[in-house]
């Protein structure tokens, strides 16, 4: 059992979720860089590579012998979120780096309960680096670089957003959906900004490294996973509206503290 595993029925989801991360890993870092992978496009225009497709469906498979009562909801192969035990999965998070060569990238794996994550791991193989979360037992990472095993993370403290470290995706986005000014004012309240992306950003504001991360287009497997990592880091996930839900569409991470502050620059009302 991993550390930070809770006392209760939640180890085994978790440990299955951890079991669920080395087969992806398996699939997906043979893939990286080899000179046959094969990229397509999807209709909204986003690439996909056979290595996504085999991922999810190795997932899926495991899934069907370990938890056949429970859905599935995937990147690739569809699914709905639902309202009872939704395991959701995006096979590669960051298929544009993964089809590039550039190593930031993950597979996400996310327990959804009614609605609410419960049980998250990123495992970005090319980085050598994993983080998981369950719920009530805190959140975890493994960074051999740093001779870090299985150790415990948490959020900044930063409390001033004139102090903060901020991350966003593409900043296209912004312009597409004609929310720019928003993140160029969160930006001008921010001591730096950066464009990690993804997954990435989501989890260097659990382990204290950014303390704010903005994505104003996300799906629902982008974000399930994040959301259980950062709140038992001690921090906030929530969709622009300030709901904590992974399904809203959009996302503002932060370390709590700067959470409202934050919200009030680049936040939307919905209708």
């Amino acid at each position: 059992m991993s550390p930070g595993t809770p006392a209760t029925g939640r180890a085994a989801d978790l440990a299955l979720a951890l079991d669920l991360a080395d087969a992806a890993d398996a699939v997906t870092l043979p893939r990286f860089r080899a000179v046959d992978l094969r990229v397509e496009r999807k209709p909204d225009r986003t690439p996909v590579t056979d290595a996504d497709t085999a991922c999810e469906d190795r997932l899926r498979a495991v899934l069907a012998t370990e938890r056949p009562d429970d859905t599935v909801l995937g990147e690739e192969r569809g699914g709905e979120l639902g309202g009872g035990r939704v395991w959701v999965i995006d096979p590669i998070d960051g298929t544009k780096n993964f089809s590039r060569g550039v190593p930031v990238w993950a597979t996400l794996v996310a327990l959804v309960e009614g609605g609410r994550p419960v049980v998250g791991v990123v495992s970005a193989p090319a980085l050598g680096r994993r983080w998981w979360a369950a719920q009530g037992g805190g959140a975890f990472t493994r960074d051999p670089a740093r001779g870090v095993d299985a150790g415990p993370i948490a959020v900044s403290g930063v409390a001033d957003l004139a102090d903060a470290y901020a991350s966003t995706t593409d900043l296209d986005s912004w312009r597409t959906l004609e929310r720019q000014d928003r993140w160029l004012a969160l930006t001008r309240a921010c001591w730096e900004s950066r464009a990690f992306g993804d997954f990435w950003h989501h989890c260097l504001v659990a382990e204290g490294v950014l303390d704010v991360a903005v994505e104003p287009e996300a799906n629902t497997w982008d974000l399930a996973a994040a959301q259980v990592l950062v709140e038992e880091a001690g921090g906030r996930l929530t969709d622009l509206s300030g709901a904590a839900r992974p399904d809203g569409g959009d996302s503002l991470t932060t370390n709590g503290q700067l959470h409202d502050a934050a919200l009030a620059l680049v936040g939307t009302a919905r209708g």
